[in-house]
C-alpha cells in the first residue's frame, strides 16, 4: 500500500469510499473460531491414538471432552478470544500457551487424584497435549494470515481520522505505520488551528483539515473511525467534537493521555454504569486471589516438607553456633501496609527492630560465620514458608523491609508504598535482577522499587514460576560464589 495514499494525504479526493465496506462480526467470528478449537482437540486425540495404533476408546474421548471444557475456561481467564487488531500473533500464542497446558496440568492432576490414569496411554496423552497446541497455533495464525491478506490488498479496511495534532496522536500514527495489515488506512489529522493559535505544532504531524473539514467528510463517509487524542482538560471541545459526529455513522474513539500517570493495574471499571479508571490497584481480583492463595499454599507445603530436616538441623547449627534465639522476627509491612511478624533463622549477633536499623553489610562484623552460610545461600528465609502458609506472605512478591527502612525510603522514594498493594514475598523480580541483600545507595533502592513495580503491574502465575525458577538458580549461584544474598 502507497504511503502517500495511506498518510498525509492533502486532498479529500484521495479518500477511498469504498473502504469498510466489510463489517466485522466478532463475536460470530470467535463462535465459529471456539468451535473449531473444540474439533481441534478431538482431532488432536485422533492423531495421537492412530499414530500410536490404539484404539479410540471412551476413555480418551472422556479426556478430550474434558480438555475443551478446561480449555474453554482457561481460556477465558488469560483472554484467549479477546483480541484486537494491533495484537501480534506472539502476543496471542503465548495466551494460547497459557491456557491450553493449565487445562491440561489441572486435567493430568485430577485424573492422578482420582485414580483414572492406568487405562490411559502417556505417549497418547502427551502427544494429543502437542498435536492440539499445534493445531490451535495453525488455526489462529491462519485466520491471521487471511484477514492480514485481504487487509493489504485493501479488503476490510477502515479510513482512520485523528482529532489532535500532539504526541499521542503522532503515537498512535507510528502504531498504525508499523503495523499495515490491521487494514487502517489514515486520513490524517484535524485540528482547528484558529481556536488554539498558540499551541505548537507537533513536528511531524500533518493536519488536513479543520474540525469543519471532519464533519463534512464524516458525513460523507469519506471517513469510517474517528480517534480523539485531545488532553482531559479539553472535555467541553471534546462534548462538541463527540456531537457533532453524532449526525454522522462514523465509529468515534476518545483516546485518553493516561501515560501522564504512573499507572499500577489501570483497568476500566463501572460504578453503576459511571466508568472509573483505576489508577493504584491491586492486581488481584476475586479469582487471581484464590489463584495466588493456592499457589502458596501448594507450592509453601511442599517447599517446607521437603526442607523440614535441613530446617531442624540449621536450627542446631544456630543455637550450638551462637548465643541467642534460634529465630529473628522482625516487624515489617505487609499487604496494605499492615505489620507483619517476618521470620528468619538468626544470623547476627543482634536482633535489631527499633526505630533505626542497620543493613547488614558484606562482611558485616554483627554476621556469624555460620550466619554467613546461611546468608550466602539464603537458607535463613526457610522459616518464611511458615508465613506464606500463615497468608501475611506470598512465595513471590516485593521483599519486605524493616518498618524503619520504609518510613525512611517513603519520604525520598515516590511511590514506594504502592509495592505494599500486593503480599510481601519472599523472593521477587528485583531479587532475580541482582538487587539482592545491602541496597548502600538510594539510586540502588530506587532500582529495587522500579522492578517491585513492574511486578505489580505484570502479574501472572506463569510470571511467578518463572521468577521462582530463577531464584533456585540465582541462589546456587550465589552459593557457589560466596555472594550474600
Amino acid at each position: 500500500m502507497d504511503d502517500s495514499i495511506m498518510f498525509g494525504m492533502k486532498s479529500k479526493d484521495h479518500l477511498n469510499t469504498s473502504s469498510g465496506v466489510i463489517r466485522p462480526h466478532t463475536g460470530k467470528l470467535q463462535a465459529i473460531v471456539k468451535l473449531l478449537d473444540d474439533a481441534s482437540v478431538v482431532l488432536a486425540m485422533y492423531l495421537a491414538l492412530t499414530l500410536f495404533s490404539y484404539d479410540f476408546k471412551i476413555q480418551y474421548l472422556y479426556v478430550a471432552i474434558s480438555g475443551i471444557l478446561l480449555y474453554r475456561f482457561f481460556a477465558e481467564y488469560f483472554e484467549v478470544y479477546h483480541t484486537w487488531r494491533g495484537e501480534l500473533f506472539y502476543s496471542e500464542a503465548r495466551r494460547i500457551a497459557y491456557a491450553w497446558f493449565s487445562a491440561v496440568a489441572v486435567l493430568v492432576v485430577f485424573l492422578f487424584l482420582l485414580k483414572r490414569t492406568e487405562p490411559l496411554s502417556r505417549l497418547v496423552v502427551g502427544l494429543w497435549t502437542v498435536n492440539a497446541f499445534v493445531l490451535f497455533l495453525v488455526l489462529h495464525g491462519g485466520r491471521r494470515a487471511i484477514a492480514s491478506a485481504l487487509r493489504m490488498q485493501g479488503r476490510n479496511t477502515r479510513t482512520l481520522a485523528i482529532v489532535g495534532a500532539n504526541d499521542i496522536g503522532l503515537r498512535l500514527e507510528r502504531t498504525i505505520r508499523d503495523m499495515p495489515w490491521l487494514g487502517y488506512r489514515l486520513a490524517g489529522y484535524y485540528d482547528d488551528r484558529k481556536a488554539i493559535p498558540k499551541r505548537r505544532r507537533v513536528e511531524g504531524v500533518h493536519v488536513v483539515g479543520t474540525l469543519e473539514d471532519l464533519y463534512e467528510d464524516a458525513k460523507a463517509g469519506r471517513v469510517d473511525h474517528v480517534y480523539i487524542v485531545l488532553p482531559l482538560s479539553a472535555e467541553n471541545r471534546v462534548r462538541s467534537i463527540i456531537d457533532e459526529l453524532a449526525d454522522s455513522t462514523v465509529s468515534v474513539f476518545f483516546v485518553p493521555n493516561f501515560f501522564v500517570f504512573n499507572l499500577i493495574q489501570a483497568r476500566w471499571n463501572t460504578l453503576q454504569g459511571i466508568p472509573v479508571v483505576s489508577v493504584y490497584d491491586t492486581p488481584f481480583d476475586s479469582v487471581d486471589t484464590l489463584l495466588k492463595r493456592l499457589e502458596d499454599l501448594i507450592l509453601g507445603s511442599v517447599f517446607l516438607t521437603a526442607a523440614a530436616i535441613p530446617m531442624l538441623l540449621i536450627a542446631l547449627g544456630v543455637k550450638l553456633t551462637s548465643p541467642g534465639p534460634v529465630l529473628f522476627k522482625q516487624r515489617r509491612y505487609g499487604f496494605n501496609g499492615e505489620e507483619i511478624e517476618v521470620w528468619k533463622f538468626r544470623s547476627m549477633r543482634v536482633c535489631e527492630d527499633g526505630d533505626r536499623v542497620v543493613q547488614a553489610k558484606k562482611n558485616d562484623s554483627r554476621v556469624t560465620p555460620f550466619g554467613a552460610f546461611l546468608r550466602r545461600t539464603s537458607l535463613d528465609e526457610l522459616p518464611q514458608f511458615f508465613n506464606v502458609l500463615q497468608g501475611t506472605m506470598s512465595i513471590v512478591g516485593p521483599r519486605p523491609h524493616a518498618v524503619a527502612h520504609n518510613e525512611y525510603y517513603r519520604k525520598l522514594i515516590p511511590g514506594y508504598m504502592l509495592r505494599h498493594k500486593v503480599k510481601p514475598g519472599i523472593t521477587g523480580l528485583a531479587q532475580i535482577h541482582g538487587f539482592r541483600g545491602e541496597t548502600e545507595t538510594l539510586e540502588k533502592m530506587r532500582a529495587r522499587i522500579k522492578y517491585d513495580l513492574d511486578y505489580i503491574r505484570h502479574w501472572s502465575l506463569w510470571l511467578d514460576f518463572k521468577i521462582i525458577f530463577l531464584t533456585a538458580v540465582t541462589v546456587i549461584k550465589g552459593g557457589i560464589q560466596g555472594e550474600v544474598y
